[in-house]
C-alpha cells in the first residue's frame, strides 16, 4: 500500500487520520468505513480509483484507528462524525464529492447527503442502504444472543433488542477482554457468514468463535496485522460507544428525507444483514421511493465485506458510476 499516503487534519478540534491517493485537481471519492473497520477496508477501491484518475480519500472516524478520541465518547452522535466530514472538505477546500459508504458509514453517508445534498455529486452504499434517520421503535425482539444488534439501531425497519440497553457496557466488556487483533478476526469470521450470529444464554458474541475458526479466503493474516495494529491506538471502546449507544436517539431536522443525487447500492445475496426483519422489504419497497435515481446491484457470492471479499467486481461497478456520473 505504499502508493497511499497518510496525514492527519485538525476538523472540530480533533486530529483525524486520512488514507489519500490521486491527484489533488481530480474528482474527489471520500470513503466511509463501517465497524470494526478503518480506512484500510478500502484498499482495493482506493487503488482502483486513484489509478483511474480520481482522488481517494478515506478517513478514520473520530474514535477509530489513528484518529483521535473524543473527549466524550458517550455523547458523541452521528450528527458529530457528519460535521466532522464536512470540516473535513472544508479544511482540504473541497467543494463537491462521491460518496461511497460501508455499513455503519452508510449512515454518515445517508445523513450527510440530506443535510449538505449541494456537497455531493453522488452515491454509494455496500451492505447497507441509504436510510434516513428516524425515531427509533424497539416493540419486537430477536433471539437473546445477539445484543450486537444494537450495532443497527438508526434503522427503524431493525426492531432489535438492544442490549446495552439494560447492561450498560456489555460490548465494551466483551471486546475489552480480548486484543484488537482477535476481535478483528472473530468479527470477519462471524459477520462474513450468511446467518446472524446467534450466542447462547451462557455467552457472548465473541465467544462464538473457536480459536481454530479459518479467517474467510478472501482476508488474510497480514490483513489481520494490519488491522490489529491499527486498532492498537484506539481500542474499541469509543468506537462502540460513538458508533451505536449515543446515535439511537439521535434526531436530525430533515424534513425531506428523498434524495435526488445519482446513487448506486451493491449487496451480497450472502450478506447476514439481510435477514433482518424488514430489511428485504425496505430495499425492494421504499428504499427506491426515497432514491429515485438509484441502480441496485446483488452480488450472488457477496458477503457483508463484499468490497474485500469481491474486489475485482465491486472496483468495476464504482467505476462504472463514477463515469458515468462524472462531470465532464
Amino acid at each position: 500500500m505504499e502508493e497511499i499516503d497518510h496525514k492527519f487534519v485538525e476538523v472540530n478540534g480533533l486530529k483525524l487520520h486520512i488514507a489519500e491517493i490521486g491527484s489533488g485537481f481530480s474528482p474527489v471519492v471520500v470513503f466511509l468505513h463501517g465497524f470494526p473497520e478503518i480506512w484500510y477496508s478500502w484498499r482495493y477501491q482506493m487503488i482502483a480509483v486513484g489509478k483511474a484518475g480520481y482522488r481517494a480519500i478515506a478517513p478514520d472516524f473520530r474514535g477509530y484507528g489513528l484518529s483521535d478520541q473524543p473527549t466524550q465518547p458517550e455523547k458523541t452522535t452521528l450528527l458529530d462524525l457528519v460535521s466532522d466530514l464536512l470540516a473535513l472538505l472544508d479544511a482540504l477546500s473541497i467543494s463537491k464529492v462521491f460518496l461511497v459508504g460501508k455499513d455503519f458509514g452508510s449512515a454518515i453517508l445517508s445523513r450527510f447527503v440530506l443535510l449538505h445534498g449541494e456537497r455531493v455529486s453522488g452515491i454509494i452504499t455496500m451492505g447497507v442502504p441509504f436510510v434516513p434517520p428516524q425515531p427509533a421503535n424497539y416493540s419486537e425482539k430477536l433471539p437473546e444472543g445477539f445484543y450486537i444488534s444494537r450495532w443497527r439501531a438508526c434503522f427503524r425497519f431493525l426492531i432489535y433488542i438492544l442490549h446495552d440497553i439494560n447492561e450498560p457496557g456489555r460490548a465494551e466488556a466483551d471486546f475489552g477482554r480480548l486484543d484488537a487483533k482477535t476481535v478483528v478476526r472473530n468479527v470477519y469470521i462471524l459477520f462474513s457468514r450468511s446467518e446472524i450470529p446467534i450466542a447462547n444464554e451462557d455467552q457472548e458474541i465473541m465467544d462464538i468463535v473457536q480459536p481454530s475458526t479459518p479467517l474467510p479466503p478472501w482476508f488474510s493474516e497480514e490483513d489481520l496485522a494490519a488491522y490489529g495494529a491499527l486498532y492498537e491506538k484506539s481500542g474499541f471502546r469509543t468506537a462502540l460507544q460513538v458508533t451505536y449507544r449515543r446515535s439511537m436517539h439521535e434526531q436530525a431536522n430533515i424534513k425531506d428525507p428523498r434524495i435526488h443525487v445519482p446513487a448506486l447500492f451493491i449487496t451480497g445475496e450472502k450478506d447476514y444483514f439481510l435477514k433482518f426483519p424488514g430489511v428485504q422489504d425496505y430495499i425492494s419497497g421504499g428504499l427506491k421511493s426515497l432514491v429515485p435515481n438509484l441502480q441496485m446491484v446483488n452480488l450472488p457470492e457477496g458477503t457483508h465485506f463484499v468490497q474485500e471479499q469481491l474486489p475485482d467486481e465491486v472496483n468495476r461497478l464504482v467505476l462504472d458510476f463514477l463515469t458515468k456520473n462524472s462531470q465532464s
